[in-house]
C-alpha cells in the first residue's frame, strides 16, 4: 500500500471510530460496544444493552454500512444469523447521532415510520476521503 493510501486508511479509521463512539454514547453504550470493518464497503456494529419486547431472547444491535447507512438488527444468538429488522429512513449514511437514536426509539415503540424493510443505496462504496471530510 502506498503512503497516501495508508494515510487515508488511518484517517478514515480514526474519523469513523469517533463518529461511532458518538452514536454509541447517544444510544447509551460506550465505544467498547463498537466493532469496525474498514474494507470496501466499510461497515460497523454497535452492540446495545437492551432488547425489544417482541424478541425477548435476542439482543438488539445497530449496524452501519457505508452504502446503506444505519439499520437495527437482532444479534446472532446460539448459532442463529443476525436479522435486520429495519433500515433507517434517512437521506444520509452519516446522520447526526440523535437521528440514529430517534430511529431506535421509534423501533422500540413499534413505530415503523422511521424505518424501511429494504436497504436503499445512499452512496457508492469507496472514496473514503469524502467520508473523512464529513466525519471531521
Amino acid at each position: 500500500m502506498m503512503d497516501a493510501d495508508l494515510d487515508v486508511h488511518h484517517r478514515f479509521d480514526r474519523a469513523l471510530r469517533g463518529y461511532l463512539a458518538r452514536v454509541a454514547r447517544a444510544a447509551g453504550v460506550g465505544p467498547e460496544s463498537c466493532t469496525v470493518d474498514l474494507g470496501t464497503p466499510a461497515s460497523a456494529y454497535i452492540a446495545l444493552d437492551w432488547r425489544l419486547g417482541r424478541f425477548p431472547g435476542r439482543d438488539l444491535a445497530l449496524l452501519w454500512h457505508e452504502e446503506h447507512g444505519w439499520s437495527a438488527a437482532l444479534d446472532a444468538a446460539g448459532g442463529q444469523d443476525t436479522i435486520v429488522l429495519a433500515y433507517a429512513e434517512v437521506q444520509d449514511v452519516l446522520p447526526d447521532p440523535r437521528t440514529v437514536v430517534k430511529f431506535l426509539a421509534a423501533l422500540r415503540a413499534e413505530d415503523h415510520s422511521a424505518g424501511r424493510p429494504d436497504p436503499r443505496v445512499l452512496r457508492r462504496a469507496g472514496q473514503h476521503e469524502e467520508l473523512i471530510e464529513r466525519l471531521a
